[in-house]
């Protein structure tokens, strides 16, 4: 089957099948196309969404993985560069206590028999959390590889920031949820035992810094206490950050973001005074446990003074996921609407949630929650997706289940879905599949009983119209040879000639003596650009009449 060159409106060059298939259109076998349905996630999958910005697939919460906003990590070191890199990092995503691991490489994580894993619907951050029962060996301890960390023996430190989350099933007196042990010398010779210390005393977290600032001429500082001001809720999940100014001399203690304890490393104890910087010991290890019982979540320590990360479970921004442009067939295809099926899931934030999957949504109307969760969709079509751009201008805001305008119309699609948190940030919507409902363009049949009568320099032609009321015009044809139709002497123009809704036209200026060939097209209203395929050839030899 071969292809035929002809121009289009306006001179343009398109490509047609050759007269077989054009009369295959002609009886209408490629006609009568109805609506079609094109599914994205569920059964089919989510490879098509190329593009997500704070969105990620979560399995288990429906047969097939769903789009959801991704709890991601405190501080993301993939994303834009931090001031500060951290300088240990542990996740509990792993999968088992025994593969947990610093992912800097920094340190040496080894794990109690008795150390468990709390999965993803009870891990504040990833897909996991060390789970800690309070018996001995239900512990996580953590050795310096490098000689250049925080907490490698021999070091000078300056500024250093401490982070974690925590989720204790009882606040009681007595359990220790971290502590570093170390042995310095002392420039007189003396060991000297160094302890950080961090428990619960009267529903509060308790920290005790021994032995660990040091001043000028190696003179110790006295031990240094501080705690937090409010009480902790037990079975709630709630981040700690202790940092340190070597500046001031200053060691903060925040809960939550907020400032809930400060003391002073200084020859004074308060503001002002010889400021005294921690010195590192040797044999030093950090445990995470032991003595503790709960989950505790997204341990990380940088050599410097950071500010406290975001603390929601999911980005109050929200995040976006879009689609590649997708090809629905045929140039000028109608987009009827888009459908949508999701809900919401809850994460670990409190007792009992569990990571609960609330409120199934079926695809009509708005995809909002009571809890301030909630989808946006976006559209935008065109028959050339290379001439798209970033500006949003170009996206139409779309209701599910609604019939969207006539302008949302090409042979590509794209459709983007803007995910935001609840209120709290502890909840984000799900998308579990995503239907586009499209009817492919058909473009109008050619007239029929086309006839061409010679004239004097002129052909009269004529044809029966396409009764179809969504016709726009007719494009009359051309040229020399038969299927070449790139005739340019008439006097209304060089092939095709737009005629609009008349169904009889004489060319003028035609040469006498040349057999000339012509066809009709019909295009319609909407598409005027891409008309259907051609009438049958009829052909006439204009000739200088006998008077």
């Amino acid at each position: 089957m071969a292809f035929r060159t002809r121009r289009g409106i306006g001179g343009k060059k398109v490509f047609v099948l050759s007269s077989l298939l054009a009369g295959l259109m002609a009886a209408g076998s490629l006609y009568g196309l109805g609506e079609k349905t094109l599914v994205l996630g569920a059964d089919s999958g989510w490879n098509s969404v190329e593009k997500r910005t704070r969105v990620t697939e979560i399995p288990l919460i429906r047969p097939n993985p769903v789009l959801a906003l991704s709890s991601g990590r405190i501080r993301d070191e993939a994303g834009p560069a931090l001031e500060i890199p951290p300088d240990m990092i542990i996740s509990f995503d792993e999968g088992r206590p025994e593969w947990f691991a610093d992912r800097t490489g920094n340190y040496r994580v080894s794990a109690g028999s008795s150390l468990g894993m709390a999965n993803r619907q009870w891990a504040k951050e990833g897909t996991g959390a060390a789970r800690f029962s309070g018996e001995g060996e239900s512990e996580l301890i953590i050795f310096p590889r490098r000689e250049d960390v925080l907490l490698s023996p021999g070091g000078a430190v300056r500024d250093f920031s401490i982070e974690f989350w925590l989720y204790p099933f009882n606040t009681g007196s007595g359990e220790r949820v971290l502590s570093w042990t170390s042995v310095r010398q002392t420039q007189a010779g003396d060991s000297v035992y160094q302890y950080i210390h961090g428990m619960f005393v009267r529903n509060r977290l308790h920290w005790t810094f021994t032995d660990f600032f040091s001043g000028p001429g190696d003179v110790r500082h006295p031990p240094l206490t501080l705690s937090s001001i409010s009480p902790l809720v037990p079975q709630t999940w709630s981040h700690h950050l202790i940092r340190f100014d070597s500046a001031s001399g200053m060691v903060e203690y925040l809960v939550n973001g907020k400032l809930e304890g400060m003391a002073y490393a200084t020859s004074t104890g308060g503001e002002g005074g010889e400021v005294y910087c921690p010195v590192i010991g040797r044999e030093g290890r950090l445990v995470l446990g032991g003595h503790y019982t709960g989950f505790l979540d997204e341990l990380r320590t940088y050599r410097g003074y950071i500010d406290p990360p975001p603390l929601t479970r999911y980005p109050r921004e929200g995040g976006r996921a879009e689609t590649r442009p997708l090809n629905l067939g045929t140039d000028n295809t109608s987009v009827l609407k888009i459908e949508a099926r999701g809900g919401r899931f809850s994460g670990a934030g409190t007792a009992g949630s569990g990571g609960r999957v609330y409120h199934e949504y079926t695809g009509m109307e708005n995809f909002r929650f009571s809890d301030d969760s909630a989808l946006q969709f976006f559209v935008r079509a065109g028959n050339n997706p290379y001439s798209w751009t970033d500006d949003e201008s170009e996206w139409l805001p779309v209701m599910p289940g609604g019939e969207l305008p006539e302008s949302i119309r090409g042979r590509f699609i794209q459709v983007a879905a803007v995910f935001y948190p609840s209120g709290d940030g502890e909840t984000t919507p799900y998308l579990d599949e995503i239907r586009i409902i499209y009817k492919p363009h058909t473009p109008p049949a050619p007239p029929s009983l086309v006839s061409a009568i010679a004239r004097d320099g002129a052909v009269d032609l004529s044809w029966r119209p396409n009764p179809d009321p969504e016709v726009g015009g007719y494009l009359v044809y051309y040229g020399g040879a038969a299927g070449e139709y790139f005739g340019d002497a008439a006097v209304l123009g060089a092939s095709p000639i737009d005629v609009g809704k008349r169904t009889s036209i004489r060319l003028d200026g035609l040469r006498n003596g040349t057999l000339y060939y012509f066809s009709v097209a019909a295009y319609d209203r909407l598409n005027g650009d891409f008309p259907g395929p051609f009438s049958r050839e009829v052909s006439a030899r204009p000739l200088r009449m006998m008077e």
